[in-house]
């Protein structure tokens, strides 16, 4: 059976393109730190649960042995957003911990599950964000991890164009998933507040397709980049809001 490798599988996007691996005949390890989430998951989809951190580097050698000698498929998810301060008030520590996750981590699981991506002639996808593409206020700390990630990338397809293996990102704009911005801002209120009057934001499963697409397609196939927005979203500064 084909294998799927998701990181950050326990809610969101993550959780949502499992289940579209799953349904597409791939065998799913879900992977991410919410042991009772990914279990129940598993459980759903006819999975693997492994509990990771991706900034524990004894996880990530888990998760290699885990998944084995052959990954057909591995979605770089699991990462975050943290914090909208200004540059001149912000917590660095949070930006820390967002380089940590949106760029350590995902390095590191792409470095361990990597043999056995090239193994299969397999596919990754970074999913990365509309974020990388510039800053905006309060987003420096973010914008910069998913431009590092994005860069990682990049350098990636050009380091392994003689390899079988396809490199490919995703980028999503406005989704709205249930945990994302009350993360980042600590507050329900305040991510109510990013969505407010918005007519019908992205989901999760709408970005999952688009990853089931670019994941599942020929082997000689490669979607470099693929940037997805709902519709009122005409750009990064510009979103259409019922008032």
């Amino acid at each position: 059976m084909s294998i799927a490798v998701v990181t950050g599988a326990s809610s969101g996007i993550g959780e949502a393109t499992a289940k579209e691996l799953a349904a597409a005949g791939y065998q799913v390890i879900c992977a991410a730190r919410r042991v009772d989430r990914i279990t129940a998951l598993a459980e759903q989809i006819g999975g693997i649960a492994v509990q990771v951190d991706i900034t524990n580097p004894a996880d990530v050698a888990h998760l290699a042995e885990v998944a084995g000698s052959h990954v057909d498929i591995l979605i770089n998810d699991a990462g975050g957003a943290f914090g909208m301060e200004p540059v001149a008030q912000a917590d660095l520590s949070l930006w820390e911990r967002m380089y940590e996750l949106n760029v350590i981590g995902t390095a590191r699981v792409t470095q361990a599950l990597l043999p056995a991506l090239l193994a299969a002639e397999g596919v990754i996808v970074f999913v990365t964000s509309t974020a990388a593409d510039a800053g905006y206020e309060g987003g420096a700390g973010y914008c910069g991890a998913k431009a590092a990630e994005r860069s990682m990338v990049q350098s990636m397809r050009l380091e392994l164009y003689d390899q079988p293996v396809r490199i490919t990102e995703i980028c999503p704009g406005m989704v709205h998933t249930p945990e994302f911005s009350v993360v980042r801002l600590g507050d329900q209120a305040k991510a109510d507040a990013i969505y407010a009057g918005v007519p019908n934001p992205l989901l999760a499963e709408d970005v999952a397709r688009a990853i089931a697409f670019m994941a599942t397609g020929p082997k000689h196939v490669n979607i470099d980049r693929l940037t997805i927005r709902p519709r009122a979203q005409a750009a990064q500064f510009k979103t259409f809001r019922i008032k």
